[in-house]
């Protein structure tokens, strides 16, 4: 759905969307060998079982049911990434899973079990200050406290739901600018300009926003141009 390829020269970790909201176990194979032959980390995307829907809508689930899809997903990928010789870096729950996980402590809860029960080196990204890196570090497992670049927030360092006017930025300079306060300065601006002191370890870029790879790029630069190296996670981030 997004320029993978393009996209890949620009990352240095990859979120593999692992067959229920998108890709099937061809382009998941595909993406995996993209991502090795560009000396990309790859990680686990799971999110909830609905192509239709993108994964982007809310569902009421059960957190027994979210922990079993959870780790079926981590699996398949895991699988794949290991025939095209790799082993996956983290997990990153995807879109309404993610949002809904960084409220509710019960999802999160689920969602660290299945990446414990899997493989507790795992890193699991989250919303910083969330129930979702809560239950991570509860879990203990490494975590890493996620970035949206292009993404709007809320006063409660939440992020704006994309059904509101703004939720998505555009505006590729203030993009990069926004990558750059995140990293450098721990600082994200809210939709009214207020100022929210956060750390980051890594910032995310959506596939499917046209122009992404371009945006990565300029991301990318913008960061190594403010004087900070660009690279896969570390084994020992513990946020």
């Amino acid at each position: 759905m997004g320029a993978d390829e393009a996209v890949m020269p620009h990352i240095t970790s990859a979120n593999v969307a692992c067959g229920a909201h998108a890709g099937d176990p061809s382009v998941m194979r595909r993406t995996v060998r993209l991502a090795r032959d560009a000396g990309v980390a790859v990680g686990a995307h799971p999110g909830f079982p609905d192509l239709q829907g993108f994964g982007r809508r809310e569902m009421k689930v059960d957190p027994r049911d979210v922990e079993d899809f959870v780790l079926a997903q981590i699996g398949a990928l895991s699988a794949i990434a290991r025939a095209e010789g790799m082993t996956l870096q983290h997990v990153k729950p995807h879109g309404a899973l993610y949002n809904m996980a960084a409220r509710d402590r019960a999802l999160a809860d689920a969602i660290a079990r299945a990446i414990r029960a899997f493989d507790a080196q795992l890193t699991m990204f989250g919303l910083p200050n969330s129930s979702m890196t809560d239950a991570a570090r509860d879990a203990g497992l490494r975590v890493a406290a996620e970035g949206f670049a292009d993404r709007a927030y809320q006063a409660d360092g939440s992020l704006t739901p994309r059904t509101t006017a703004g939720a998505v930025i555009h505006d590729a300079d203030a993009v990069v600018d926004r990558a750059v306060r995140m990293a450098r300065d721990a600082i994200v601006l809210t939709s009214s300009g207020q100022e929210i002191r956060m750390r980051i370890d890594t910032i995310c870029v959506h596939g499917d926003t046209p122009g992404a790879a371009e945006l990565a790029r300029r991301i990318r630069a913008g960061l190594e141009q403010a004087g900070m190296v660009v690279h896969a996670l570390p084994r020992s981030v513990r946020s």
